[in-house]
């Protein structure tokens, strides 16, 4: 440890190991000049073990948020999100895998029809992302399902904005009350004008809203959506939006082929 005198300036050293733990006097040997001590601060310690915490060099680890789970109906009738806690005993998990089972047979039975019949069938699947309130969101992913959907429902912005950058959704279907906390509606809309425009021509785009009429060409340009949906027509969706599909994709027919991309 080094003093330095304030009356002369001469620099003293003392060894480490004798210098008290306490304040301390020194006679200065050159001016004879009382000095006042301080004994040094002593180090942090920076470890696990001196700190009670992670050591410093340890990584932070962040979640990722999760994106919007996909949604199934179960064996009596009811849909909900697959990590929903509706399926969090054994009884309707192993409801939720006989339905699972059930639908996967369902929807090769009707696969193999529609190509005997060499038609396109409703839903085909089509990967729907619905981003609406609560007592909308499930009655849509219900209907979408049972028509051979593959949907995923979205609690909030984060979950939705996450499947739209995980996954290509082929239809978005957007309420002007969703997730009002985080402006939820603004988000969603801003990221699907973020789209390429070779992405933005295979999605479609519904806004849903009960000042519409259903299919209303005007309000759905308004709205920059590809059509507008209102909720009480909620039960008879697939067909008109199927009908609707099928001309969205025939107005961009000549362009898909151009870029050799499929259709909705």
């Amino acid at each position: 440890m080094v003093i330095t005198c304030q009356q002369c300036s001469a620099r003293l050293q003392l060894d480490d190991a004798k210098v008290p733990a306490r304040p301390f006097t020194v006679r200065c040997p050159k001016c004879q000049h009382i000095i006042n001590a301080q004994p040094p601060a002593p180090e942090p310690d920076y470890s696990a073990f001196g700190s009670g915490e992670a050591p410093l060099s340890a990584p932070t680890r962040f979640g990722r948020p999760m994106a919007a789970p996909p949604f199934r109906i179960d064996a009596a009738g009811e849909g909900a999100p697959t990590d929903s806690p509706i399926a969090s005993n054994r009884d309707e998990v192993a409801n939720l895998l006989s339905a699972l089972l059930q639908q996967a047979m369902t929807a090769a039975a009707s696969e193999a029809s529609q190509k005997t019949a060499g038609r396109r069938g409703w839903g085909n699947h089509r990967r729907a992302l619905v981003c609406a309130a609560s007592d909308h969101r499930f009655t849509v992913a219900r209907v979408l399902v049972e028509n051979g959907y593959e949907c995923f429902v979205a609690e909030d912005t984060t979950q939705a904005i996450e499947r739209m950058r995980e996954d290509r959704i082929d239809i978005i279907l957007l309420a002007p009350d969703f997730d009002p906390v985080e402006q939820g509606a603004a988000f969603i809309n801003r990221e699907i004008s973020a789209l390429r425009p070779a992405e933005r021509r295979r999605t479609f785009f519904i806004h849903m809203t009960p000042d519409v009429r259903t299919g209303d060409p005007h309000a759905a340009l308004v709205r920059s959506a590809n059509f507008v949906l209102n909720p009480a027509d909620i039960e008879d969706l697939p067909p008109v939006l199927d009908r609707a599909v099928r001309d969205f994709n025939e107005l961009y027919r000549n362009y898909n082929a151009a870029l050799q991309l499929q259709g909705i």
